[in-house]
């Protein structure tokens, strides 16, 4: 029996708007799979009733949709009750929707490109399957694109009449029906509904960016001049060069985007400004000094390279070259970036792979490759952004950092990977990579870097986004972005020490006989290694991430399911007596586990793990002092001698730790003590004799018996940022 439904839980509000896309954030499957369920031998074939489906339908729909078992009761109701505006005039509204409905609105909102939606929106109305729909079946779409604007928080007041403009576009010769070739062509040159469909855009010359965005301010459009109304998102705006216009403006032909690179090597280093008009008011003038004062329009104009702002009579009199202003270090300008003709044979002599590294990303629309002759004296940052990480803020910073810099410098890792912006730099000599993101993200950057043969291999810094950031956290970037000012870490980036962190190969080699485990996650370690009871829970926490995505959207929810598993561990104690299980090898000795009780160990190459626990514990500076004076041995396992070994992120050394239990985590995790010190070697075999849970970089799996070998592999340069960027234990000079 489908549940009742409720005329006063009729209304969605915002936050049924933000909790649903924290579901639709995780979610893997498409609109197009789940359909297939409904199909007459599909699992949930008798929710369907021609056309329909019932409530609970439709709450089975969103579970297989959402992979969630739990999806809040209440929510399902309103979202239902919000498909039957739809079609207000069918028999029995109160009890079904429209599956077509429902599959166009979601569909809409999941990753995808445009045109793939425009089409699976129009065959899923045309049910005859004639390539033909009419008026009506096109009006129950727009309704549905209204619909995902309102939960994106467009002002769709604004939308309405664009929408009603392209349809009267669409339907030149007042047919009243419209075919697929007229509404994808229709829709693809619609620019407010391309932003809505998601439209993954390539950065080309004359472009813009565009992002629909609520303005707390007073703006006025770049094309009409006229105010931006509206209480949500009132109009769009470029990523890049902020130009702003209305929704129905962006149709009008507007003055297309900043260049990125000029149009021949003749003009490189010549570096001119590149004004944009209005939104300056109550800004002051970098010329005169003076206010720039609101007229009740377009006021002043910035620079796309330095940002400063002047008067409309003041850019015009300023005749100086563009300095880039105080990023200078860090930009590309365009007159740093040129053309020149493909030569493949060059490209296979340089090691790069051709069709991979040459993306459209780095050529012209003429198929010209893209080259830089960078501004002498500066230090080119190459951004690499996992929109994957920290949830919407690889997004926000993706946008800054395509307007603080140039766009082609910074790179969404889900176009393409890291191999297109190391190749675009792969020429120069002198040059950084900022990677935003989590551990995983670096270490995904390092092993592109590896891989790549550049020239040089340039330092990287990271910018910490998600839960985590062990690495960060040691190269003093901290453990977590929290909105502060890119400009201003930008600013930190230029001041930064280079540092060496060695990177270590791990082999599994399961023993014979044994069934096949879970894979290995990574063939590298840069953090740690562990085994028994830290990984224990780990592995849990991912188990049940991957069950609830939803559930482990926030810092503070992690910490406290992290709490959870912590506490059921010291419960049932699955890792206890751990010495019997496994032997460790230094060097080709033997480590002598017997006397001590532990349930984990962890192989340590930074000192920090678990978002900033201390395992290895400080070493005061005047214990250590002797210990620097002399060349340090391949392997240490004397207690006195290790009391008084410090960590380094450089040495060629691993540290090897003894955890007694789920307990001591919590009192290491709090510093109130740290692990046993078992050993500091070059290199380490460890014997497993049964399956134990085991953990890379933080990524969990369950090991069968197997024997590992861990051995040095290389060094990566990294960057530090200045002291006094975050307090701690990480105090390296």
């Amino acid at each position: 029996m489908s549940a009742p439904t409720h005329p006063e839980v009729k209304e969605l509000n915002p936050v049924d708007f933000i909790q649903l896309q924290e579901y639709i954030e995780y979610c893997r499957l498409k609109v197009k799979d789940v359909l297939r369920e409904f199909d007459a031998d599909g699992r949930l074939a008798r929710h369907r009733h021609g056309e329909c489906i019932n409530e609970e339908g439709f709450r089975l729909f969103l579970k297989t949709y959402l992979e969630v078992e739990d999806f809040p009761v209440d929510l399902c109701q309103r979202l239902f009750c919000s498909f039957q505006n739809s079609e207000p005039t069918q028999e029995d509204s109160a009890k079904e929707v429209f599956l077509k409905d429902v599959s166009c609105y979601f569909s809409l909102l999941e990753d995808g490109q445009p045109r793939d939606k425009l089409e699976f929106a129009f065959k899923l109305y045309d049910r005859d399957g004639n390539g033909v729909l009419d008026s009506s079946e096109v009006d129950r779409i727009i309704a549905q694109m209204m619909h995902a604007a309102e939960y994106l928080g467009w002002d769709v007041s604004e939308l309405r009449p664009v929408l009603k403009d392209m349809m009267t576009a669409i339907d030149a010769d007042s047919s009243g029906t419209v075919s697929l070739e007229e509404w994808v062509e229709g829709g693809m040159n619609n620019v407010p509904l391309l932003v809505l469909l998601g439209l993954k855009m390539t950065q080309k010359d004359g472009q813009h960016l565009w992002k629909m965005k609520h303005f707390n301010r007073p703006v006025y459009c770049n094309v009409c001049q006229s105010m931006l109304l509206g209480l949500r998102k009132q109009g769009l705006c470029c990523t890049c060069c902020k130009y702003t216009v209305h929704g129905r403006c962006a149709n009008r032909n507007p003055a297309p985007c900043t260049r990125t690179y000029v149009k021949s090597k003749k003009e490189t280093g010549v570096p001119t400004h590149d004004w944009v008009s209005g939104n300056c008011d109550s800004r002051k003038c970098e010329k005169c000094q003076k206010k720039i004062k609101s007229l009740q329009g377009l006021t002043g104009k910035h620079c796309v390279w330095c940002h400063t702002m002047r008067h409309d009579e003041c850019a015009d009199q300023e005749p100086t070259e563009c300095t880039c202003g105080p990023l200078r270090d860090h930009i590309l300008p365009p007159w740093a970036i040129y053309p020149v003709i493909k030569e493949r044979p060059n490209n296979v002599k340089n090691g790069s792979s051709g069709s991979a590294d040459d993306s459209e990303l780095n050529t012209t629309p003429d198929g010209q490759v893209l080259q830089i002759s960078p501004v002498p004296n500066t230090h080119p940052l190459l951004v690499f952004v996992n929109l994957k990480s920290g949830g919407k803020q690889g997004e926000r910073v993706l946008h800054k950092f395509q307007y603080l810099l140039n766009p082609r410098q910074v790179h969404n890792l889900s176009n393409g990977g890291p191999a297109p912006g190391l190749s675009f730099f792969r020429n120069l000599q002198d040059y950084r990579i900022l990677v935003c993101g989590g551990d995983g993200t670096v270490g995904w950057i390092l092993d592109a870097i590896d891989k790549a043969n550049l020239l040089v291999r340039p330092p990287v810094a990271v910018l910490p986004l998600g839960t985590g950031n062990d690495l960060a956290r040691c190269l003093r970037w901290g453990g977590g972005y929290d909105g502060e000012d890119l400009s201003r870490i930008l600013k930190e980036i230029e001041g930064s020490s280079q540092v060496l962190m060695d990177r270590w190969t791990v082999q599994v080699i399961p023993d014979e006989n044994q069934e096949k485990g879970d894979p290995v996650p990574y063939e590298i370690i840069n953090n740690y290694f562990s085994i028994g009871v830290d990984a224990s829970i780990a592995h849990r926490f991912h188990t049940m991430r991957e069950k609830h995505p939803q559930k482990f959207n926030s810092r503070m929810k992690n910490k406290l399911w992290y709490f959870e598993f912590a506490t059921s561990e010291t419960i049932s104690a699955s890792c206890k007596k751990l010495s019997e299980s496994l032997t460790i090898e230094c060097c080709g000795t033997p480590l002598d586990l017997s006397s001590l009780s532990l349930e984990g160990i962890a192989v340590l190459n930074i000192p920090s793990m678990h978002g900033g626990s201390n395992l290895w514990g400080e070493t005061k500076k005047c214990e250590a002092k002797g210990m620097t004076s002399q060349k340090e041995p391949d392997v240490i396992v004397d207690p006195e001698v290790l009391k008084v070994t410090s960590q380094d992120l450089s040495d060629r050394r691993l540290e090897v730790v003894g955890l007694e239990g789920a307990m001591e985590m919590g009192q290491i995790y709090t510093g109130l003590k740290s692990a046993v010190r078992l050993a500091k070697t070059s290199q380490i075999t460890i014997r497993v004799k049964k399956a134990l849970p085991m953990q890379i970089d933080g990524e969990p799996w369950m090991q069968p018996p197997c024997t590992i070998h861990i051995t040095h592999k290389n060094q990566a340069s990294m960057l530090m940022a200045p002291q006094g960027k975050s307090a701690g234990f990480f105090n390296y000079k």
